[in-house]
């Protein structure tokens, strides 16, 4: 069985989980979900950033212990996923023993590389990003007018001067290498406008990485010396590997290399250069490809916790249902690019293409199959017995496989489209063969060969939508007597079995 491992990046426990994070997990879990369906063995992690300044100060301020505050915070978020019907494998929390096990020995195999040194680092410091900038990257800062006043390019709060005692890792060493990678492996990093960004941000040329704070203690410790605890975003990023126990775990064996891991566009800069040269350091395979996707807007301004305008995704679920959500946000803009949130966005996707499109015509056929057959499935002759129903057929067939093409270049809007198109073209054979004519007028073999094949495509459809809606698919499956049958292809397997029509899938919502 082939392998599929794939991941979110591990998210800031200090957070709420709002719909950017939903859209990260929700697309992983997507695309885990149709590898599974393919046969793969699939892997899915997901979890949580719990180390830093930031997280101790905020545990400080409640007057409770670090590890206290990062306990209840995770429970936040595995709600959140369990409420979103997110199916992941691992979750991992930075703060156990297996991850800060694996860290040293990151850090044990970097020093006995030779590319960790002690020295002192003096620089830019944003610490709501954990990132350090130097002046070069600074300098096209839109609010540096005053050199005191650098900004984070990434968040735009202000940067801070720091100077301390740090270990540096050999970043610059790798820079000619990671280059070549890029141009050995044109697919690592997409889409490719984000691999235009870190292509231009490499060649401005690597500086070496601070990858220590002695300010802090609430981090994992360096070996052999415990003042300093080893960077952030250097401790999370190992998160991939020390999942499935590397270096010796039986799932690190198995699913290692990651075939995807799925992000923001904030965070690819760590993902596409830290964490490469980090591997190549220690010398072990790099993932196979990095995504980083696009922001969510809200209404055309960014969400902010400020101006109050933060989408919970838990409460849109609860108020449209869980699979609306997930369908709206992965097929209302393409994945990799910026993408703008409304409720009136959101109700008219589900009007259009849940009711009418998907909704209409599965109510519809079953209607439709218990009128004029009393509910059991048709078994026709000849099912494609005019052009319309070859054709329907023919594009059903070359569905499955654009779909497959999409799905596997995480184009999961594109996938979804090329879905409805079936669904628009069934909806749309319906008003051609007209099957109240053919029942009126006797034409019983062409009516067997027009329900049958509009019950096959909502069959396939089913199975298609199952990863992106799940408890829909289900539903449809259900109705269709077809829970057990998840062939890809038409055949009459369903023949003879007794429909079971529920209540319409998507009422439609008032505006």
């Amino acid at each position: 069985m082939n392998k599929f491992y794939i991941t979110t990046p591990i998210y800031y426990v200090n957070d709420i989980p709002h719909i950017g994070h939903a859209y990260t997990t929700i697309a992983a879990d997507v695309l885990a979900r149709y590898k599974r369906l393919k046969g793969f063995d699939v892997y899915y992690l997901t979890g949580l950033d719990e180390h830093g300044q930031k997280i101790m100060e905020a545990a400080q301020a409640k007057g409770v212990e670090v590890q206290k505050h990062v306990d209840e915070m995770a429970e936040g978020f595995k709600k959140a996923w369990n409420k979103l019907e997110i199916k992941n494998d691992g979750f991992i929390r930075t703060t156990s023993e297996k991850h800060k096990k694996v860290v040293q020995e990151f850090f044990k195999k970097m020093m006995e590389k030779g590319d960790v040194y002690k020295g002192q680092y003096e620089g830019w410091y944003c610490i709501p990003c954990e990132s350090y900038w130097t002046e070069i990257h600074l300098k096209d800062s839109p609010k540096n007018k005053d050199k005191k006043k650098y900004v984070c390019p990434d968040c735009g709060r202000p940067v801070k001067k720091v100077k301390e005692d740090t270990y540096f890792f050999k970043l610059s060493k790798y820079q000619d290498q990671l280059l070549k990678h890029f141009e050995e492996n044109p697919d690592f990093l997409q889409p490719v406008s984000r691999k235009n960004e870190v292509l231009s941000f490499i060649k401005q040329g690597l500086k070496d990485l601070s990858i220590s704070r002695t300010s802090f203690t609430w981090g994992v410790p360096i070996p052999g010396d415990d003042k300093h605890v080893i960077y952030v975003w250097f401790d999370a990023l190992i998160n991939y590997v020390s999942a499935l126990d590397a270096f010796d775990g039986k799932n690190y064996k198995k699913y290692w290399p990651a075939d995807v891991h799925v992000m923001g566009k904030e965070i690819i800069r760590f993902h596409a250069v830290i964490w490469p040269i980090m591997l190549m350091s220690v010398g072990v395979p790099l993932p196979k490809k990095v995504f980083g996707h696009g922001w969510w807007t809200v209404e055309g301004k960014k969400m902010s916790k400020t101006t109050g305008n933060v989408v919970d995704p838990i409460a849109l679920a609860e108020e449209f249902g869980v699979d609306p959500v997930r369908y709206f946000l992965l097929r209302e803009v393409p994945f990799g690019v910026d993408g703008d949130f409304s409720r009136a966005s959101l109700i008219a996707r589900f009007n259009a293409d849940l009711a009418n499109d998907l909704g209409n015509l599965l109510h519809r056929t079953l209607t439709m199959c218990e009128k004029y057959f009393k509910g059991e499935i048709p078994n026709p002759k000849n099912h494609k017995f005019d052009d319309l129903s070859k054709e329907l057929v023919a594009l059903s067939e070359k569905t499955i496989d654009e779909v497959d093409k999409s799905m596997n270049a995480l184009a999961f809007s594109e996938a979804l489209s090329k879905i409805w198109k079936v669904i628009g073209v069934a909806n749309t054979y319906i008003e051609k063969e007209a099957p109240w004519k053919l029942a009126k007028a006797g034409e019983t073999e062409k009516l067997e060969a027009v329900i049958f094949n509009l019950l096959e495509v909502l069959r396939i459809t089913a199975i298609l939508i199952s990863p992106y809606m799940p408890s829909t698919g289900e539903k449809m499956l259900s109705e269709l007597k077809a829970s057990d049958i998840r062939e890809l292809s038409f055949g009459k397997k369903l023949a003879g079995k007794k429909v079971a029509k529920g209540q319409p899938l998507f009422p439609r919502l008032e505006k």
